[in-house]
């Protein structure tokens, strides 16, 4: 099993993309992954669930904190967050949007490019279970990954694709099972090392990326969501299925926003090995 970053072999961007998009080629025809015939047009969110949103956000994040754990972190800077958490609640929306890009402590897609070039930064990069191939040999409800450059499954994923451009130092790739295992994730490494920012890019369905946004400002940090498309969650009864990993259908991200996160990607790799 290889899961060594490719693009830490000594190689250009360019050379890196190549030889993954012809491995990505080859794989296709041995083992092609099954995929969405048709993109269905549905509404990000449904007009009953988008009620009293942030209050079902809320109960939700409480009744399903297994062991405590985002409240034992939320107790740790109790003042601080609870403060930081009414501001974003009362704003309204916890985001600006920019088409596919939810932008959390942002003003633009230009202020995210500029927090990548900070080398001391610690880069999330964060990927919706549901955007998993069916295949995938780590298992689709789960936090695994093996990336295993020789798995014909691995060379056709766009999650493995990103995580192997990325830069071998600071970056912090997660896998996504449900929204409190992220929340945990990034309360580690807040705790862990508090004298770092963070700056996260992760794939999500619109209804998460808009029930969650008030908990990431809570916490201070900056990043992008990128909403996904596909079979998404648009309804609550959707999205507590979803959470208990009963997903039967396939999200994904549009070739436009492929590219335009493989070039913020890039541009962090470049940034910290110039």
């Amino acid at each position: 099993m290889t899961r060594l970053n490719l693009l830490s072999q000594k190689t250009t961007w360019e050379d890196f993309e190549r030889s993954w998009d012809e491995r990505e080629k080859e794989a296709e025809k041995e083992l092609p992954l099954k995929k969405l015939k048709v993109l269905p047009d549905m509404v990000g969110i449904t007009k009953e669930t988008a009620k009293n949103l942030k209050w079902k956000s809320l109960l939700w994040m409480i009744r399903k904190d297994r062991g405590f754990r985002i409240l034992r972190h939320f107790l740790k800077h109790p003042f601080k967050y609870g403060k930081q958490f009414l501001k974003s609640w009362r704003s309204g929306k916890p985001f600006k949007r920019e088409g596919d890009y939810f932008l959390y402590g942002l003003n633009s897609l230009s202020d995210f490019e500029s927090l990548l070039l900070d080398k001391e930064a610690l880069f999330v990069v964060g990927f919706s279970y549901c955007h998993k191939p069916f295949e995938c040999p780590s298992g689709r409800f789960s936090a695994g990954c093996i990336r295993d450059t020789t798995h014909n499954v691995c060379k056709q994923c766009f999650i493995g694709k990103t995580i192997h451009g990325l830069a071998k130092e600071n970056s912090h790739p997660v896998l996504i099972p449900t929204v409190h295992h992220i929340g945990n994730e990034l309360f580690d490494l807040l705790h862990e090392k508090p004298d770092r920012k963070i700056v996260f890019l992760i794939t999500a369905c619109e209804m998460t990326l808009e029930m969650f946004g008030d908990y990431g400002n809570m916490i201070g940090i900056q990043g992008i969501g990128v909403r996904l498309g596909g079979r998404i969650c648009n309804t609550l009864q959707a999205f507590k299925l979803s959470e208990e990993g009963v997903k039967p259908g396939l999200t994904v991200v549009l070739d436009a926003t492929k590219e335009k996160m493989l070039h913020w990607v890039r541009k962090r790799s470049e940034a910290m090995s110039g």
